[in-house]
């Protein structure tokens, strides 16, 4: 028996549709340049550390596992099996608001270590931003809706999933990569 007020429910209808629009409209204004240079930082690094805090982290995760599956050597910061950073490397760090303590730690480290620092936050004034190589801006109006459709982070981290899934459709084009030699190094073969 289903549980009324589920998926056929007009509050759901109108917060897929608020969270689509609001975060194309978002995505719409980064400059594509800017993520021509993300994309070659990602394949001039010896590795790639990727960064995130709390629902950024797992969007974070996701990002690095599609990145290995691409071909890239990739790592989540944080794990035991994570290598040190150096100056060959670049770090992606994913944070809304741009001043959780370890993101700003994690920046100054990279910082101090010369790898180049790929920062995707909404906040362009934030300390985080300030410590980027390359910062990718992805900010949202505020408006009545957003706290009842679309709480909290969900916006920022429903715009860094599509920008990440993005970022990682370029590199497969650039490297030549498919979804059957992405399969190959999938953690189970699928």
């Amino acid at each position: 028996m289903a549980a009324s007020g589920t998926a056929s429910s007009p509050t759901f209808r109108r917060a897929e549709r608020y969270i689509g629009e609001r975060v194309t409209a978002a995505l719409d204004q980064i400059d594509p340049a800017a993520i021509g240079r993300v994309v070659e930082i990602l394949l001039k690094a010896g590795q790639i550390f990727v960064y995130g805090a709390g629902r950024s982290g797992i969007i974070g995760r996701a990002f690095a596992m599609r990145l290995v599956q691409a071909g890239l050597r990739a790592y989540v910061i944080g794990e035991t099996v994570t290598p040190i950073v150096t100056r060959t490397d670049a770090v992606f760090i994913l944070s809304g608001q741009g001043e959780s303590f370890s993101s700003i730690q994690t920046a100054n480290i990279v910082r101090r270590e010369g790898a180049e620092l790929v920062v995707v936050t909404s906040r362009p004034g934030s300390k985080l931003a300030h410590t980027a190589s390359l910062l990718l801006t992805v900010t949202f109006d505020e408006d009545p809706d957003r706290p009842r459709l679309a709480p909290l982070g969900t916006l920022f981290e429903s715009a860094s999933l599509r920008l990440t899934d993005g970022l990682v459709a370029e590199l497969l084009r650039v490297r030549g990569e498919t979804e059957d030699s992405m399969r190959r190094r999938h953690a189970i073969m699928v």
